[in-house]
């Protein structure tokens, strides 16, 4: 039955792995809630969502439209720089802190916040418009209509198991972070990923 599928089908799920396996803001920040056990099944289905319903948007001409748009991009891009800077700050602050891996304690107020938070990491990241919308819209809208849905099917297929995927085996991470050692790294290297990120973004955009 699965070997029966188009082929653009498989096309967009290897496409999508690799751009989607890539360590990113995403990435991080659901391995680390998956580590938490806290909301981590919402957040990894609102990931996978956002990331369909982008895909989506892309195969149907929408990349096009906020590549030609330069107010566009430099709103996204100074706002996703400034929240990845405000995020990294929090986890840097973090990192001196004596935490242990303590299921009850949640790091945010309930799954409203949380859910917020997946938002604003996804939404104001233009990395994520670039791979999803750009890339694999760009990509799967180059088949002809019937074969370019398929192609956004493995693409979204492939997302959705990747952030379920991540979240399920952060619990196998657990028991290494019952020490605070582990979660001082973890924030450390939560920071200095979203200070990168944002550097990327505004290097790029001064270019």
């Amino acid at each position: 039955m699965l070997f029966s599928l188009p082929t653009p089908f498989f096309t967009g799920l290897a496409t999508s792995a690799g751009l989607i396996i890539a360590i990113g803001a995403q990435n991080a920040f659901v391995l680390s809630q998956g580590v938490r056990r806290e909301h981590h099944w919402p957040i990894a289905a609102l990931c996978s969502f956002i990331d369909a319903v982008l895909i989506t948007l892309g195969i149907a001409g929408m990349g096009v439209l906020i590549g030609q748009s330069e107010v566009t991009l430099q709103l996204i891009t100074w706002g996703g720089a400034l929240f990845l800077f405000w995020y990294g700050a929090n986890a840097l602050r973090s990192a001196f802190r004596d935490e242990v891996l303590d299921l009850s304690e949640n790091q945010f107020s309930g799954l409203r916040s949380a859910l917020l938070t997946t938002l604003a990491l996804s939404l104001l990241n233009p990395h994520v418009y670039l791979d999803t919308v750009v890339l694999l819209g760009g990509i799967g809208g180059q088949y002809p209509e019937y074969d370019r849905y398929w192609f956004g099917a493995g693409a979204a297929l492939f997302s959705f198991l990747w952030f379920f995927s991540l979240s399920l085996g952060a619990r196998w991470l657990a028991p290494l972070f019952r020490r605070p050692v582990s979660w001082r790294v973890l924030d450390g290297l939560v920071c200095l990923m979203m200070w990168a990120l944002a550097g990327l973004l505004l290097s790029d955009n001064l270019v």
